[in-house]
């Protein structure tokens, strides 16, 4: 294996085809990874990252599946049962209407989660379209988009939240879409910054003489190669509109009962922290889980699709 790579060393140029011949002959190979696959690669290496994605996943499951194991409903009063602590019956305990609080913590958790996607998804494709746009086409374009950003920067959200949820009541959808129009201005600010450095590289001043329209310059040039960063930010804004989702439920501007979120649990077990105290740490304790999940898995993300952002964790 020493004479190989000696000869390697020592081999001209146009002698590579005898090397590589060598260096199959010695059991030896180069394998060409693609960018996927160094990608998961480097995911992979940070332990961290994996732990939470997989307990994050596990919480979800759970959120979906495990109303269907017990026998009691969300929405399902028992006033015998009223107001008691966790037992083997009600592992969380009941709130005041005898209600079951492990189905209502379920129950609660998957629509934070559905809120949060749902905010994650506008947000992506509202922040994508208009850094793209500001970045790729620049001039006035982008001095218009750049001052709508500054705008948004400066909005209290919690305010207009707050304003909305009184006007216009507390509709699940109507929520998470508000929430997905206020918190899409880091993504177009990223892909904006990427947009200015990668219009002027060389695939694209080829694509541009070929012939091809901005929108495919957009769309199939440029956009593949944001990825990482557009993912990493989308990771992150869930666990941004969880938290803004169970402010907004604490402040008493939660989802309309009878239904429920891990932020309205909260809400209404703070009134019992001294008797019960049950009622509001398990569903914060699955909020703070969940967001420290949500942030641990992004941190694993940006290093996977940028190596360079900081060293990845052997």
């Amino acid at each position: 294996m020493t004479d190989v790579r000696e000869q390697a060393a020592t081999t001209a140029p146009g002698d590579v085809g005898s090397v590589q011949f060598d260096l199959e002959a010695e059991g030896l190979s180069i394998e060409a990874k693609s960018f996927g696959r160094q990608t998961w690669d480097r995911f992979r290496r940070h332990k961290l990252a994996l732990v939470a994605g997989f307990l994050l996943v596990t919480i979800i499951v759970m959120f979906w599946v495990g109303p269907s194991f017990s026998s009691y409903a969300y929405d399902q009063p028992n006033i015998p049962d009223r107001s008691k602590g966790p037992s083997l019956d009600h592992p969380f305990g009941t709130d005041p209407l005898g209600r079951d609080m492990f189905v209502r913590v379920l129950r609660g958790g998957r629509i934070s989660i559905r809120i949060a996607v749902v905010v994650a998804i506008v947000s992506t494709t509202l922040g994508t379209l208009l850094g793209a746009i500001a970045g790729f086409f620049g001039k006035w374009v982008d001095l218009l988009i750049s001052q709508l950003i500054n705008l948004f920067l400066i909005m209290p959200a919690l305010i207009i939240l707050f304003v909305f949820a009184i006007r216009y009541g507390n509709e699940i959808n109507s929520v998470s879409i508000l929430l997905g129009f206020l918190l899409w201005v880091n993504i177009a600010r990223i892909v904006r910054g990427q947009m200015l450095q990668l219009k002027e590289q060389e695939f694209v001043q080829a694509a541009r003489a070929a012939g091809a329209g901005s929108f495919r310059i957009i769309t199939r040039h440029l956009l593949p190669n944001v990825v990482g960063p557009i993912v990493v930010q989308a990771t992150l804004i869930v666990g941004t509109a969880i938290i803004l989702e169970s402010t907004l439920a604490f402040l008493g501007l939660g989802v309309t009962p009878p239904d429920t979120s891990l932020g309205v649990l909260i809400n209404d077990g703070k009134g019992f922290l001294r008797d019960r105290p049950s009622a509001a740490l398990i569903p914060g304790g699955f909020i703070v889980l969940i967001v420290l999940c949500i942030n641990f898995l992004g941190d694993g993300l940006r290093d996977a699709f940028d190596p360079t952002s900081r060293r990845v964790r052997e």
